[in-house]
């Protein structure tokens, strides 16, 4: 177990290393200059030479792509050309958001997806009604249920607002449910749990679907397995077989699904917050990229990818664990 973990651990710091190779190559050959868009294009060709030298550009790429790395390693994704700010300092007010909505649509995702398995594997009498909607809504783009979830929930019935978080992030994580916890607010947290509804449930739609037709697959394979048949022979209760038999011999393919899906929500969480003007980078992303924010782009490409890199690597460690095999 300790060899696999070791070595699914080096195969992750491969890829972050390939990933931060393909993003500097991509600065490297992007249209434009780096220096004037940073310093405007009235500044003077002096100003340009001065700045050019001073950040190392002049230099030959494996030069810079070390430097690209060491700066990496001091936290350093350079200045964001549009807010002038560093781009770390960027990411740090707008990433906690970003994650607050993607883990709140995360476990939106596991409920559902685990309702419609075990609904499905084990027959409960009318799921067709449940599982049959999440179907026809799964087959849906993101951005026509978000607009659909607005005008239904906000504009017809007013039950749930459209857009944004509802209030500041004033505590000491940055995650609005969390510090209005810490803070004794409970009113903030309500509006918080009203603004994250609708877009969580939206994210999470399409990824419940993939993991619960996986989760359903496995579980109907388990429970025509030989040992379900005996414990069931041995007399143990139904549930009981399978919480101690079924699930954990089922979960393996659904967790490695549920990674994957977690992946794809950090990317598809652009166009959710785009639309529900929520404040993370994905709305910061979308504002950097009309305008030819490399540094801000590549600074969020380097976290998304490095999260779905990180993700997948504890997704594999955790099915190690729920099946020791394949770690052989």
């Amino acid at each position: 177990m300790t060899r696999f973990v070791v070595r699914r651990l080096a195969s992750a710091v491969v890829l972050l290393l390939v990933l931060t190779a393909i993003i500097f190559l991509l600065q490297a050959v992007s249209p434009g200059d780096p220096v004037k868009a940073f310093l405007g294009n009235n500044a003077s060709p002096a100003a340009v030479a001065a700045e050019r030298q001073a950040l190392g550009l002049n230099d030959p790429l494996p030069v810079q792509y070390l430097q690209f790395l060491t700066n990496l390693l001091h936290g350093d994704l350079g200045m964001s050309f549009r807010s002038h700010r560093s781009v770390t300092s960027d990411l740090a007010a707008f990433l906690p958001a970003t994650i607050e909505l993607v883990t709140v649509s995360f476990v939106f995702a596991l409920i559902l997806g685990t309702i419609f398995a075990v609904s499905g594997a084990l027959r409960w009498r009318g799921s067709a009604f449940y599982r049959g909607p999440l179907l026809v809504l799964a087959t849906a783009p993101p951005f026509l249920l978000a607009l659909g979830g607005i005008v239904i929930f906000y504009a017809q019935l007013s039950w749930l607002p459209a857009s944004g978080q509802g209030a500041d992030t004033t505590g000491p994580t940055g995650f609005l449910l969390i510090d209005s916890i810490v803070t004794g607010d409970p009113g903030t947290w309500g509006v918080a749990w009203q603004h994250l509804i609708l877009p969580g449930v939206v994210l999470a739609i399409a990824p419940a679907i993939a993991i619960g037709r996986i989760l359903r697959s496995s579980l109907e394979s388990t429970l025509q397995a030989d040992f379900v048949r005996t414990a069931e022979s041995k007399g143990l209760k139904g549930h009981v077989v399978i919480a101690r038999h079924v699930i954990r011999n089922s979960i393996g393919p659904a967790l490695s699904m549920a990674g994957l899906q977690l992946g794809f929500m950090f990317a598809g969480v652009v166009v959710v917050e785009q639309i529900f003007s929520w404040p993370g980078i994905g709305n910061y992303l979308a504002n950097s990229i009309p305008v030819s924010d490399f540094p801000a782009i590549a600074g969020v490409t380097l976290v998304l990818g490095t999260i779905y890199i990180i993700v997948n690597a504890i997704v594999d460690v955790l099915q190690t664990l729920a099946d020791p095999r394949l770690s052989a």
